[in-house]
């Protein structure tokens, strides 16, 4: 049997964001910066910027603003066969403004019957999507819609079928939905994953984990059952289970920019370590590419191997 022709592949929704800049507010700006966006996006454009074979599945607009999507695909390197072209609809939005404390940041969504909610099952390659080593998904598309849970439940039964590995990120996001029903519709889909992220909130707010961070990730272990599981914690860095005991990461020490796309990146050095079967190596990757992203403008992290490589083997701090 061949080799798969991918490394990663994934299937969600991309999103334009709009950035008012720091200290502004949305209603009074004058100003937006435009970034395209989107969880499981950014996870394989980081991917394909390490040097990995990567590929997005989902569906785009026929018009500025899906080609402005496909472009950041594209300059990363992401293959884009997967993408599925519509002549009508509309890309998902989001505005988002950045504050100090006590407001913080403030993401207002605009993405209801975006063209991501229309795919249907039967409109996925599914060949295509599973000529790979480890499918990634999160729980934000089966959020969207119905139609977009079912390819998310499909995908994983399909790549359990064909022996792919299966990469989830737990990634709720309580203004699409509410907790019960992410627990119960996430729960079935996250026991079949080979490798699990999910954050110390998310452990809480889904799950009732609590209590120290072993103890939280131990209590998140005990329900779910993973091979993998990569716990985060903020600024207190990771905990992981690689099947035989707990290992832990510091976060690296960074300057803020931009918060939005940490966890994403720190999923993608995680991956990058795991797919070269050293996922005590991914952790060190995972936390300097979140640092990286912390200090980015932008959802999608601009870096290189070399960088990264580079950077991972410095302290744990990096340069404020």
């Amino acid at each position: 049997m061949s080799d798969p022709r991918f490394d990663v592949t994934t299937f969600g929704e991309m999103l334009v964001r709009f950035s008012v800049p720091s200290g502004e507010r949305l209603e009074t700006t004058k100003q937006l910066d435009v970034h395209p966006a989107g969880a499981e996006a950014n996870v394989v454009t980081l991917l394909a910027r390490l040097g990995r074979r990567t590929l997005w599945v989902g569906a785009l607009p026929e018009n500025p603003m899906g080609r402005l999507a496909v472009g950041a695909l594209r300059i990363a390197g992401v293959h884009t066969e997967g993408v599925l072209w519509r002549q009508t609809g509309r890309m998902g939005s989001y505005y988002v403004e950045f504050g100090p404390p006590p407001r913080g940041i403030q993401v207002t969504y605009d993405r209801t019957h975006s063209c991501a909610t229309g795919v249907r099952p039967e409109e996925i390659d599914w060949e295509l999507l599973l000529d790979t080593r480890v499918l990634h998904l999160t729980g934000i598309t089966p959020a969207l819609c119905p139609s977009c849970a079912e390819i998310v439940g499909e995908a994983v039964k399909r790549a359990k079928q064909r022996g792919v590995l299966i990469s989830f990120d737990v990634n709720y996001r309580q203004k699409l939905w509410g907790e019960s029903e992410a627990q119960q519709t996430i729960l079935p889909l996250i026991r079949q994953a080979d490798l699990l992220f999910c954050s110390q909130a998310d452990a809480t707010r889904l799950f009732g984990c609590a209590g120290s961070m072993q103890e939280t990730a131990q209590q998140l272990l005990d329900q779910i059952q993973v091979p993998a599981l990569v716990t985060s914690f903020g600024a207190d860095g990771v905990l992981c289970w690689d099947g035989a005991g707990w290992q832990h990461e510091p976060a690296r020490q960074t300057q803020i920019i931009d918060r939005l796309g940490a966890g994403d990146a720190l999923a993608a050095g995680v991956l990058y370590g795991w797919l070269q079967g050293d996922l005590q190596a991914g952790l060190r990757y995972g936390v300097t590419l979140a640092a990286l992203a912390l200090s980015q403008k932008g959802d999608m992290v601009i870096t290189t191997e070399v960088e990264m490589l580079a950077f991972s083997r410095q302290s744990s701090t990096l340069t404020r």
